[in-house]
């Protein structure tokens, strides 16, 4: 039987353009390789490939790439890592067709016009070539056991009809962009496609034993501490 352990997750805090803080993606390594988290933007492949490197996840080692949703500052670097490192890539069907077709509101209630859609490409630099269709369909419960690691995927819709989380065995939530930990303290993201839907994942959250929330931008912190903020 395989092995699966709950491990050390550990944050790789990537520059976001403009000067508008930063982006988190997350790093664990299993008893079967490593498993990224989200990949930054495109203008992060850099900072990234260094983070792997400093962590010895080299090409053979990354064995699974999970996108938490489907912005372009967090899945910039997929088709990239797809094929440099042949990692297989994993999202939920919900957010695929933005990853698909580069359009980062494909599947949202949110439609701005094609010259702001066009603005958001241009600055994120997320063009045809970063397109990708994921190898792996995420679903609501599916486990990753087989890839090493006591976690559980939770779909967490409200951000984006896809966003998910990953919960693990101990309570750390890789929860994407339903929440951030910027200046104000924790607090739902301020972005939101369907805020009744964020609502309803927030409650769900708390019947389920998440000790530490690990956002999308941010510092790590209690779940607890939302009633707080």
């Amino acid at each position: 039987m395989l092995q699966v352990k709950t491990t050390a997750i550990h944050p790789i805090e990537l520059p976001m353009p403009l000067g508008v803080g930063t982006v988190n993606a997350y790093l664990a390594e299993t008893s079967t390789g490593f498993i990224l988290f989200d990949t930054g933007l495109p203008r992060n492949r850099g900072a990234l490939e260094w983070a792997l490197s400093d962590a010895d996840c080299g090409p053979k080692e990354l064995k699974l790439i999970v996108l938490t949703h489907g912005d372009f500052d967090h899945i910039g670097n997929a088709a990239y890592l797809h094929g440099a490192y042949s990692a297989k890539i994993a999202m939920h069907t919900g957010d695929a067709a933005m990853a698909s077709s580069g359009d980062m509101f494909a599947g949202r209630v949110t439609r701005p016009n094609a010259l702001v859609r066009a603005l958001v490409s241009r600055l994120t630099r997320f063009g045809k070539k970063r397109c990708f269709t994921p190898d792996i369909a995420l679903e609501d419960g599916m486990r990753l056991d087989k890839w090493g690691l006591d976690a559980t995927v939770l779909s967490l819709p409200g951000h984006s009809p896809g966003s998910i989380g990953i919960l693990t065995g101990d309570g750390q939530l890789i929860a994407g962009d339903l929440f951030e930990n910027a200046k104000q303290g924790p607090r739902l993201n301020s972005i939101m496609d369907d805020l009744e839907q964020a609502t309803a994942s927030v409650e769900r959250l708390r019947s389920l034993g998440v000790r530490t929330v690990l956002p999308g931008h941010g510092a790590a912190f209690e779940l607890e501490a939302l009633d707080e903020a």
